[in-house]
């Protein structure tokens, strides 16, 4: 194929993965409802990792903006689309990307492929049981001043509820990408396992930049990237050993 050509596909898979996500935002102005009352969950003292923990707050979200009610479930819609429609999304990944690898090549990396949608679905699991709950109790029991209250705007939740589910459900994509690496040749168990200490860094690094930054939260991200990376030596090596 031509650059031409390529870039004709490209149009096409971008072009079907943006109707398919905003096909799926529909659903979200349609039940509005449900899809706030799982929204604001992790607002609620009633949920369950709170009473767990024994964590008690009250919050009360505000509104200060005119349009800002409706920017908020217009990207609540959009960012349950993309969660919903992961899937598929990857599915148009794969295939813009496969007739371009060699049959050995394509039977590697299409592993890791089908384990996309698995680690992406964990992340943002975590990220609304765990991490989430994690950056509300901290964010509302910190204060500067007994004199300052706080006064959360529905916007400023839904940006961090939509960020840290979302980007934490990326960072788990880790394993996948290292499998199609290994898939590729490029790395291999050995260098995976001589990287043991710049894994430690880059995993807190990385949560760093997908949560709020505080050390709680950091932590409920960062102890399960670190498993996954040693999950992905395991699975660089019987990958190894497959090709071997």
């Amino acid at each position: 194929m031509s650059f031409w050509d390529h870039l004709e596909e490209l149009r096409g898979t971008l072009f079907r993965s943006i109707l398919a996500v905003c096909l799926l935002a529909v659903l979200g102005f349609i039940f509005k409802k449900p899809l706030f009352t799982a929204i604001f969950l992790p607002a609620s003292p009633d949920f369950f990792i709170y009473r767990l923990l024994g964590w008690d707050f009250s919050l009360d979200m505000i509104n200060v903006e005119m349009a800002a009610q409706f920017m908020v479930h217009l990207r609540a819609a959009f960012g349950v689309a993309v969660v919903l429609g992961f899937p598929y999304l990857i599915w148009e990944l794969w295939r813009f990307i496969a007739p371009a690898l060699y049959d050995k090549e394509r039977k590697a990396v299409g592993g890791a492929f089908l384990m996309a949608t698995g680690f992406f679905y964990l992340g943002v699991a975590t990220g609304y049981v765990l991490v989430l709950p994690a950056c509300v109790q901290f964010f509302l029991n910190y204060s500067v001043s007994p004199e300052v209250t706080n006064a959360i705007t529905i916007g400023s939740y839904m940006s961090m509820f939509t960020s840290t589910v979302l980007l934490v459900g990326l960072s788990f994509e880790f394993p996948t990408v290292i499998w199609a690496l290994s898939g590729l040749g490029i790395l291999d168990r050995s260098q995976l396992r001589k990287g043991r200490k710049y894994a430690v860094v880059a995993v807190l690094v990385l949560a760093a930049l997908v949560t709020p930054a505080d050390p709680l939260s950091m932590l409920i991200v960062a102890a399960p990237l670190y498993l996954l990376y040693e999950v992905s030596i395991l699975m660089c090596r019987k990958k190894a050993d497959d090709i071997d």
